[in-house]
């Protein structure tokens, strides 16, 4: 027995041959052209064809497509974390800026106290020293005194 289950040899089966069947040449004939008014297309669109048969439809215009945007050359995502960065930096050197601007004025608020204490104290020794000199008593001038035995000779 053969594989297709035949008592025959696959060389000795009987064998169709079919030979296709030749079409007569098509005729072309102009397809009819519809008159358009200028400007405008109709709603619906009907041609003829060869065989005379009428195919009616919907008048469809070419779909374009959008036009795709220019991606960036960098992701937003990017370009936010760098200016973050700038906006970081910038708040850091104000702060920077902010704590010498206190220092300083700490230090020449310091200096002004300072010299209000010295010319405040100047002003109280010359005020102390001042009025001994005002004081009525006796004004005793010494000159070539001797001191002997702790005895004052003039």
């Amino acid at each position: 027995m053969y594989p297709d289950h035949t008592h025959q040899p696959p060389d000795e089966r009987a064998i169709e041959v079919h030979q296709p069947t030749p079409l007569p040449p098509a005729v072309t004939f102009p397809a009819p052209v519809v008159p358009v008014q200028p400007g405008s297309v109709p709603a619906v669109a009907s041609i003829v064809l060869p065989d005379g048969r009428v195919v009616t439809g919907y008048a469809i215009n070419p779909v374009h497509p959008e036009p795709v945007a220019a991606k960036p050359a960098v992701s937003r995502a990017a370009v936010n974390v760098a200016l973050g960065g700038v906006g970081f930096l910038a708040v850091c050197g104000g702060l920077i800026l902010l704590t010498s601007f206190i220092a300083a004025l700490t230090a020449f608020i310091t200096q002004l106290i300072i010299l209000a204490a010295v010319i405040f104290g100047g002003w109280i020794a010359v005020q102390i020293f001042s009025a001994s000199g005002h004081q009525d008593g006796t004004t005793v001038n010494i000159r070539k005194a001797t001191f002997k035995r702790n005895h004052f000779h003039g």
